[in-house]
């Protein structure tokens, strides 16, 4: 029997603030404090207003918004979904184009930048940073920031967790006052959605994503783990010239993005690194620090497989909220020009990867060990033995320490998926036809039946995704498989679509439906039912059967007494022995782990 033991919080001593747990924190002043509005600037957002120590609610948030862009001939205010608690869900439009329509803006021929904020409402600088530069483009003088690029800002993305305000809700964060929750109301991460797409804000997203067709979307985030000098970090698919989905895109990034945020964050006085910063072993960085390739659940893994050229920004937790903000308006605004110079370049580089059509595609990553050193600016701690963990644990002291030729490990490609021509998904996977239409993918739905001759996977040894112990992750059960090949003649009903691979999200469609793919639709529990037998035969019956083949079928006795002396358990397992041979026998489940998509080669 289980117990659930009740829950209860302790009652901390009379005047201990949330805040008091975490370590010191580093002065700092920079340039970029000269953003900041005066009191008396009819403009100042709700968080100057506050001194940049909190961040106001999604009611003040766009009634501020509402207010600026009725009174700015260059910002539009447009809803594009709505949460699960039924908050809208608002995308500001800025330009100098003479209409604030997708079709508009790519007659004009601008790149357009997509600036998302709050899909972790806890971390919500981004927001605050956007709502200062949008104010800046109208009053500010930086209208001519518009004159060769497009913004879209998404203030908030997950609305209602943003709303699930609380001092208490970020413990290893400083500041803002009140903090967000990071997940929806329906208990679901958004950046781990972004492949199944089961929550109503990553399906408005994907439309937004499908109409505007967006140049480049930045993730504006709060990073966790360890203290460091770094103040503003980002990350990108195939930095460095590591592998990635979109390597044309990769490449514009460190030409271009890479150096050029790099030289505005550092004249503002901010300190930016190009690396998601993740320990090894959080109670020793001298272990070395992650370095890992994004899954298609991720932003960044999905923006570079369907070459969207996406950006994760990371300002960093124990930084004051006030230095956070000002290093994410520092980088928004550098990004936005960078992409007016350099913007003809970055299409360009995303035209390549979207014309390329490779053989095989990438359907997961292998760790590569230590690829790197780098001089990393830490910060100094010492280790002490916790009475409550009965483990070595960290103190940060706030004196800068420099970590020479810090470990970076990193991982190479793994699985290597070949391309078939196309797929085919019968009309009895609506969800899975859903989910492909959601993504803008194209294809062609059957009007009549058709009849066509296919490899189909076998699903060999499908089991839980290990490590979780079956318990469900993000809504889901996750499972892994290995496949074999068989050639069928498969009737495929009207409604049924056939997909072809030669499109710009071809790549994207072979991540979805090869099951062995690391982020599958398979892999994220769309096909649950092929793993059961619903037909089953008596013991009283099979075992007469089985004697029978056995002794009419020498080939099947020899493979019988080869899986006998191979494998003790089943030998030792009657019901395993006589399964055996009913899956051999004409009475045996033909569709039992097979896997209903058709692939056209």
């Amino acid at each position: 029997m289980n117990f659930l033991w009740p829950v209860t919080f302790s009652v901390l001593a009379a005047g201990v603030a949330p805040q008091d747990f975490l370590p010191p924190a580093s002065s700092w002043h920079g340039a970029s404090e000269a953003l900041i509005a005066k009191p008396d600037n009819p403009w100042i957002t709700p968080a100057e207003r506050a001194q940049l120590l909190d961040s106001p609610d999604y009611e003040e948030t766009m009634a501020y918004l509402k207010k600026l862009c009725a009174a700015s001939p260059r910002l539009e205010l447009q809803s594009f979904g709505h949460s699960a608690q039924g908050r809208t869900l608002y995308v500001v439009v800025a330009t100098k184009e003479t209409a604030f329509t997708p079709a508009t803006m790519r007659a004009g021929g601008k790149p357009i930048l997509l600036a998302q904020a709050g899909i972790h409402s806890g971390e919500i600088e981004g927001k605050d940073a956007g709502l200062m530069l949008l104010r800046d483009i109208a009053f500010g003088g930086k209208e001519t920031l518009l004159n060769h690029a497009n913004l879209l800002f998404i203030p908030i993305f997950n609305v209602d967790g943003h709303e699930r305000r609380s001092e208490w809700n970020r413990p290893n964060q400083r500041g803002p006052i009140h903090q967000g929750w990071r997940a929806t109301a329906q208990n679901l991460n958004l950046n781990r959605d972004y492949m199944k797409a089961d929550a109503p804000e990553m399906r408005a997203i994907l439309g937004l994503i499908e109409r505007w067709l967006p140049s480049l979307y930045l993730d504006l985030h709060t990073t966790d783990g360890v203290d460091y000098q770094y103040d503003v970090t980002y990350a990108y698919q195939g930095a460095d010239g590591t592998e990635a989905w979109s390597p044309h895109i990769a490449a514009w990034l460190d030409k271009a993005f890479h150096p050029g945020v790099d030289a505005a964050l550092k004249s503002q006085g901010h300190v930016p690194l190009n690396l998601y910063v993740e320990p090894r072993d959080g109670r020793d960085l001298l272990q070395g620090l992650n370095a890992k390739h994004s899954l298609p659940r991720f932003s960044t893994g999905y923006g570079d497989i369907r070459h969207l050229p996406t950006v994760l920004v990371e300002t960093h937790s124990l930084k004051p909220y006030r230095q956070r903000v000002l290093g994410t308006y520092v980088l928004l605004e550098a990004t936005l020009a960078l992409l007016g110079r350099d913007g003809a370049a970055l299409l360009a580089a995303t035209a390549a990867d979207q014309a390329a059509r490779p053989a095989a595609i990438i359907g997961g990553w292998t760790d590569s060990g230590k690829e790197r050193e780098i001089d990393f600016l830490g910060i100094d701690y010492e280790t002490y033995i916790s009475s409550a963990s009965g483990a070595k644990e960290v103190r940060w002291t706030a004196r800068p320490k420099l970590f020479p030729k810090l470990p970076v490990f990193g991982d190479k490609p793994g699985r290597l998926l070949k391309r078939p021509i196309a797929y085919w998904v019968p009309i009895t996977k609506p969800e899975v036809i859903d989910r492909l239409k959601l993504h803008g993918v194209q294809f062609e739905t059957l009007t009549t039946a058709r009849t066509v001759s296919v490899e189909m996977y076998r699903l060999v040894n499908p089991q839980p995704e290990p490590g979780r112990s079956g318990q469900p992750f993000e809504g889901r059960h996750l499972f892994q498989t290995g496949v074999k090949a068989e050639t069928h003649t498969e009737t495929f009903p009207a409604g049924s679509v056939r997909v072809p691979t030669d499109q710009i999200l071809g790549d994207l469609v072979v991540a979805m439906l090869e099951p062995e793919s690391t982020d599958s639709l398979f892999t994220w529990g769309f096909f649950p039912e092929i793993l059961q037998r619903t037909e089953y035969i008596e013991g009283y019956v099979v075992a007469p059967m089985a004697e029978r083949m056995l002794a009419d079928d020498p080939p099947l006795k020899t493979d019988f007494e080869a899986r006998l002396a191979a494998d003790p358990k089943f030998a030792d397992d009657p019901s395993a022995r006589l399964q055996w041979f009913y899956d051999r026998s004409p009475f045996g489940d033909s569709r039992y782990l097979l896997y209903p998509v058709g692939i056209e080669r």
